[in-house]
């Protein structure tokens, strides 16, 4: 079964010291002070972050490490802007047919694969050529999102993020159904633990 699709779906130089903007000695009149008597100075401006080929920010804002939440997850080694695209999501692009038929979920007493829609006839498989995006787990409340940009999958922060932080955005698995059975939160749990968790990494139902 297709795993997390978007539809459920981050200066100026100085004359030298003592010198007014004519050269000449500053007076009392040129004094750029406040009432403690220091110089004014210009608030640092923010350095941009370098990017690389799609705009994924460089060098990779986060590390894999073992997860309380499940296996291994993403953790922030920086602080990462609300809005930064932190990483895209790749594997090999293969018809959901072929995903279905390497992963059975019927098979599984727990679902897990790293399958994730693109379209109607395409999923990404992370486990055959894939990178640490696969490692980023669900969380019902998450910090970051999956956004598709002309079917290239990236995962951006959807607010400031600190650094120790875990990466998360919302799977929102799709099974074409309407009603979220007990069986079926079994099959596809979420034990992330927030105030909003749904118990299932499966979409909201549309009957809720």
């Amino acid at each position: 079964m297709s795993k997390k699709t978007d539809s459920r779906r981050k200066r100026g130089a100085r004359k030298g010291p003592g010198a007014g903007k004519d050269g000449k000695p500053a007076g009392r009149g040129r004094k750029k002070t406040g009432t403690s008597g220091r110089k004014a100075t210009k608030p640092a401006r923010r350095k941009r972050p370098r990017t690389g080929p799609g705009g994924v920010v460089l060098p990779r804002p986060f590390t894999v490490r073992k997860s309380k939440i499940q296996g291994l997850g993403g953790f922030a080694t920086r602080w990462i802007d609300q809005g930064t695209r932190i990483i895209e999501y790749t594997g090999e692009r293969v018809s959901h047919e072929e995903g279905d038929a390497r992963y059975i979920d019927d098979a599984m007493d727990r679902h897990h694969t790293f399958l994730f829609t693109v379209d109607e006839d395409t999923v990404i498989d992370a486990a055959v050529g894939g990178n640490e995006a696969r490692f980023i787990n669900h969380c019902c409340d998450p910090n970051c999102e999956a956004v598709d940009r002309g079917g290239r999958i990236f995962i951006e922060a959807l607010r400031d993020i600190a650094p120790g932080e875990e990466l998360f955005y919302d799977y929102g698995y799709e099974l074409g159904t309407d009603r979220l059975t007990p069986e079926l939160k079994k099959q596809y749990p979420c034990t992330c633990g927030s105030p909003n968790c749904r118990g299932t990494i499966l979409a909201r139902s549309r009957r809720s």
